[in-house]
């Protein structure tokens, strides 16, 4: 199995040439199945590596030398240890399920081939991304998955809202890539490598100044908080709803929007020798998730409320990176793959069955009407509330508790973004599943659940919704803190050890059960306002005050255009109008004129007069012969 690393990237690369170059021919049925086989494969091979990694510690394999110029080479490798494995199951088994999923939900998109091209090619640079054993190659795939993103949000572009958003995330992914090319600058400057064993190497960090390794993690923060939508450049990710659901599902919850996290975890040898660097992921972290969480609160687009669902829980793991709890975001990155995904695939079994609806405020009373999607959407929304046993309880738990050890305040803050996150998931679960229905007439009369292609995939992500928690339950539990221990090689034995040891078992059972207890006491509330009030959200136009401030995101979409895109547009239109027609094009034109101008006077020497060519010739002379008497 070992030899074969190389093919579980290479096989969705292989379905994506087969299903671009034949998007034509293929049958829908057989594109389908391409799509699905190739990435299902790559998902059976990364379980068959499971025994050589977990009991060796990490396989390498180098493919061949991919640059080498004078003494700098950087081979085209990868590495798989624990947390590349990990990540490469969660990217091929989850993509796999959305891969199934999409066999129904596009089945009658005329673009369908491509659809599947796309997420194939989508799920080669994921792979490439968390698989390389070095930056430049992490960098290939990280450049990939923002092509791939780009082409998926955009993927209806008959739509010009849909273009706008597939620019605004290419776009505001590359300012944060910018950051992290910085970065790797100063890494290949300073290290004289991109490989990891020559970063991380104890000896030669150990002769890099502090404020370097600050410099270069402060710039990787920065292309991390571009691809995991974190203040200020977060703005993409809800726009990015405008793609289809499964890609919301695929890129925007389960594998391109956690890169930022790999990203720092596979650098916390970096991170821990600056101080100041993790500060900056507490603040950015906490400050996004609470900031994302409020605007979810007034949100009707069903998948807007996911995308935002998203912002805050990347914020979370984000503060627990801060706070030197690799293990507990990394759990937590895993655990929301499972939950995000079921209700992202949730959402858009709910939008098929009422034919492209998405405002939660013309529906209700749906657990009738799509009783598989009520069940697995109440076992995604009991996960991400927090609820045990359910996989959110466990990784949003330690998150908390890695907070309390550091300040109670932290761990107030913390839960104060968990509560919001209940309170509005619960809020477009009742909107949507309870009350009296608001759905229009025509449409409820044509409602249906979804076919076995979308709910079998549904069904095992519920699954893992429950029992994923599983995977590091901690001991004060009963668990064997799997995790913790499987990914103390790769994190080294201080971080691999759980970071709220030195809390006592009882404060622990105290604040897990505080915590839950105000889980429940957010969602009764809840209840108690949308179902036993039947209360249904006003239209945006009518909020007031805050409501009002909320349901427009705070005005950072407004802003945003007034401080950067107007001004560029104003000044691309100045040079359209002014700069470019009448300075450069009167540049070059004058240049074109004068020679032509100055061609047309010199023919008239040129006329074949031996008369005037003597004149010439003579008056030449004569000018020679007073140059040199007069000089």
């Amino acid at each position: 199995m070992e030899n074969l690393i190389w093919l579980i990237p290479v096989l969705p690369l292989l379905g994506f040439f087969v299903l671009g170059l034949g998007a034509k021919q293929l049958p829908k049925g057989v594109a389908g199945m391409i799509g699905c086989a190739s990435v299902l494969a790559s998902f059976v091979l990364s379980l068959g590596l499971m025994g050589a990694v977990f009991s060796n510690g990490a396989l390498e394999q180098n493919l061949f030398t991919w640059v080498s110029t004078g003494t700098w080479s950087v081979d085209f490798g990868f590495l798989v240890d624990p947390l590349s494995l990990i990540m490469m199951l969660v990217i091929s088994g989850v993509g796999s399920l959305i891969h199934i999923y999409s066999t129904g939900y596009m089945h009658d998109d005329e673009r369908h081939n491509y659809f599947f091209a796309y997420l194939n090619l989508f799920v080669f640079f994921m792979l490439i991304l968390v698989m390389s054993d070095n930056y430049l190659l992490l960098f290939a795939g990280w450049e990939g998955v923002g092509l791939c993103s780009y082409l998926l949000i955009g993927f209806w572009f008959k739509v010009d809202e849909y273009n706008e958003a597939a620019k605004k995330a290419f776009v505001m992914n590359r300012i944060g890539d910018l950051g992290f090319l910085l970065g790797l600058f100063l890494i290949l400057v300073n290290f004289g490598t991109l490989n990891y064993d020559g970063v991380f190497n104890a000896e030669t960090l150990s002769q890099i100044p502090v404020s370097t390794l600050t410099a270069i993690t402060l710039l990787f923060i920065v292309g991390a908080a571009g691809k995991s939508a974190q203040i200020p450049l977060y703005t993409w990710l809800p726009d990015a709803m405008a793609g289809p659901t499964p890609v919301s599902a695929l890129i925007h919850a389960a594998t391109m929007v956690t890169a930022g996290i790999y990203l720092t975890i596979r650098s916390h040898v970096l991170f821990d020798l600056s101080p100041i660097s993790m500060q900056v992921l507490t603040v950015l972290g906490l400050a996004t998730s609470i900031f994302a969480a409020t605007i979810g609160l007034k949100q009707n687009d069903i998948k807007k409320v996911l995308a935002y669902s998203t912002v805050s829980q990347l914020g979370l793991m984000f503060f627990a990176l801060g706070l030197g709890a690799y293990v507990a975001a990394f759990f937590h990155l895993v655990t929301h793959a499972f939950f995000k995904a079921l209700l992202f695939l949730g959402a858009g079994s709910v939008i098929h069955g009422l034919d492209g609806e998405q405002d939660i405020r013309k529906m209700g009373a749906l657990r009738k009407v799509l009783p598989v999607t009520f069940i697995v959407f109440l076992i995604g929304t009991l996960a991400i509330a927090g609820i045990p046993p359910f996989a959110g309880f466990v990784s949003k738990d330690q998150i908390l508790l890695a907070a309390y050890e550091k300040s109670p305040l932290l761990f107030a803050a913390g839960v104060i973004a968990s509560l919001l996150t209940v309170f509005y998931m619960f809020r477009m679960f009742f909107l949507v599943f309870f009350g009296q229905s608001r759905v229009e007439h025509d449409v409820l009369h044509h409602a249906h659940e979804s076919p076995i292609s979308m709910t079998a995939p549904l069904g095992i992500l519920a699954v893992l919704s429950v029992i994923g928690g599983f995977l590091n339950w901690p001991a004060l539990m009963g668990g064997g803190d799997w995790l913790q221990h499987t990914l103390a090689g790769v994190l080294g034995m201080k971080e691999g050890h759980e970071h709220h040891h030195a809390i006592s078992a009882s404060t622990e059972w105290m604040l897990m059960g505080i915590v839950v207890t105000l889980v429940v006491v957010v969602i009764g509330f809840a209840y108690s306002i949308y179902v036993g009030k039947n209360t249904v959200p006003v239209e945006d136009e009518a909020e007031q005050g805050l409501g009002r401030v909320l349901s427009h995101k705070y005005f950072v979409d407004e802003l945003y255009h007034t401080l950067f895109v107007k001004p560029i547009q104003m000044l691309s239109e100045f040079f359209g109008r002014i700069v470019d027609p009448k300075i450069f094009d009167g540049i070059i034109n004058g240049v074109g004129q004068s020679i032509t101008g100055a061609g047309a006077l010199l023919k008239y020497i040129q006329q074949g007069a031996v008369g005037l060519y003597l004149f010439v010739f003579a008056l030449g002379i004569i000018l020679l012969l007073a140059l040199q008497i007069l000089f």
